[in-house]
């Protein structure tokens, strides 16, 4: 059991080490729904949010108090009322949501104070730091509801946060805002973060929330054959809430979407929808390649490009482990810098996923198709599929007829692309003197 845990534990960590640097010193700001807390999930996320900023991530939690407001409401015999997706705040709900906004603040303290031996939290110190960093002002009347105390958000106070995070502090912000007379406002949760996150010109705003994330396909059932589709381009979100009614409920699909694209508008890279039902959602999609809910970019994160002189480094950790095996011939440093820009690669979020190198025989109209490696991590997602479409078009461009692989181990995956099989006879001169007939690697041309 020992030598099976090392032998997944150590790849697994060294695959997580990209994100760890990339991430350190960046600004997430996490918004926390009061459904994922009375669903008991506190004290883990608590966990994994402490492990996060010993890694070195500035965090803004906001947490929101839906249904334990209700819950007050509820005892008190007193009726919750929406319009427009917003709570009506009367004097009553204003009352609960105070009372619920102080038990969950001492709740949420209490969390990030664990210190037990054998437990995630052992051997932490979590500061947290909540204030007044909200100015706010009334909703008013829309279309003739007087939303009473319910406000928007109308100023951050930047300069206070930055310094509590500078100060190498957990910041927690409740859903109030105050106003410059000093009456207090109740704010939505889902506008707190998104707004503080503008603001703050944050890297990511996360909401850990009761969906999934968004569906390939909105609006159909849920299913295998109707995934969470895990990368969302802001123009394509942007399209998806055009076409939709307005939100109403927190399950509906445009609810935390209009947020994300709120919030990618205004600046921040990047804003994730997850659920809090899964445990670790928060570290799954972080620190995992394609994570577990939607995450909606001003523009795709994945870019297929020719390698440059930066990317060497990248290109060896990808194909070590493949040349160890024997599924690659092994290249030196050496060999790959001075061939860099024959190298087509896939970046994703800065880590290089995929690469391939075109090398052409312009006497005989053909090119190899060498070192196609594409990383577990991201198998069966496409890589290798784009891979081969680029460097198709790479040699299209240079004016020849065909290119050709040498492998022991993927013929069938090019066979199924269009590739046929050859006797290696066929080889052009210059490659046939290369060629290893120890290693027996299978032949395989595909014209284009």
């Amino acid at each position: 059991m020992s030598t099976v845990f090392n032998f997944t534990f150590v790849p697994w960590f060294r695959s997580v080490a990209p994100y760890i640097h990339k991430f350190r010193h960046q600004t997430f700001v996490v918004g926390l729904t009061g459904e994922a807390i009375a669903a008991g999930k506190l004290h883990s996320i608590a966990q994994d949010l402490a492990m996060i900023q010993a890694m070195g991530v500035k965090i803004v939690l906001v947490h929101g108090f839906r249904p334990q407001v209700n819950e007050q409401l509820q005892a008190k015999g007193h009726a919750a009322h929406y319009s427009h997706g917003m709570r009506i705040t009367d004097s009553v709900a204003l009352d609960c949501a105070q009372e619920a906004a102080g038990q969950l603040r001492y709740e949420i303290e209490a969390a990030f104070s664990q210190g037990l031996p054998n437990t995630p939290m052992a051997g932490s110190t979590v500061r947290m730091i909540s204030g007044n960093f909200i100015t706010a002002r009334p909703v008013g009347i829309v279309d003739g509801v007087d939303f009473k105390h319910s406000g928007v958000v109308r100023k951050v106070d930047v300069a206070s946060i930055t310094h509590s995070l500078d100060f190498g502090a957990m910041v927690l912000i409740s859903p109030f805002g105050f106003s410059p007379t000093g009456e207090a406002f109740n704010l939505a949760m889902e506008e707190v973060a998104t707004s503080v996150a503008i603001a703050l010109k944050a890297d990511k705003l996360i909401f850990l929330s009761e969906v999934a994330g968004i569906r390939q396909h909105p609006g159909q059932p849920n299913g295998e054959d109707n995934p969470i589709d895990t990368e969302l381009p802001l123009a394509q979100a942007r399209e998806l809430l055009a076409r939709m009614p307005a939100s109403q409920r927190p399950t509906d699909t445009g609810f935390y979407l209009q947020h994300c694209v709120k919030a990618c508008q205004g600046g921040v890279e990047r804003s994730h929808i997850i659920p809090f039902a899964v445990d670790g959602a928060l570290l799954l999609e972080i620190y995992v390649h394609d994570g577990i809910g939607t995450m909606v970019v001003d523009e795709k994160l994945e870019e297929l490009r020719e390698a440059t002189v930066d990317d060497v480094g990248g290109i060896l950790q990808l194909i070590e482990p493949f040349e160890r095996d024997g599924t690659l011939v092994k290249r030196d440093r050496t060999e790959i810098e001075r061939d860099v820009a024959s190298y087509t690669i896939i970046e994703h979020d800065g880590v290089i996923f995929g690469c391939a190198a075109l090398y052409p025989y312009p006497e005989a109209r053909t090119a190899e198709m060498a070192a196609v490696t594409v990383s577990p991590q991201s198998q069966g997602t496409g890589d290798g599929e784009k891979l081969l479409k680029r460097i198709e078009q790479r040699a299209r461009n240079l004016g020849l007829d065909s290119i050709f692989v040498l492998t022991t181990r993927t013929m069938h995956w090019f066979i199924k692309r269009g590739f046929q099989q050859v006797d290696p006879d066929w080889l052009p001169e210059a490659r046939k003197r290369k060629y290893n007939w120890d290693r027996r690697s299978q032949v395989l041309v595909k014209k284009l």
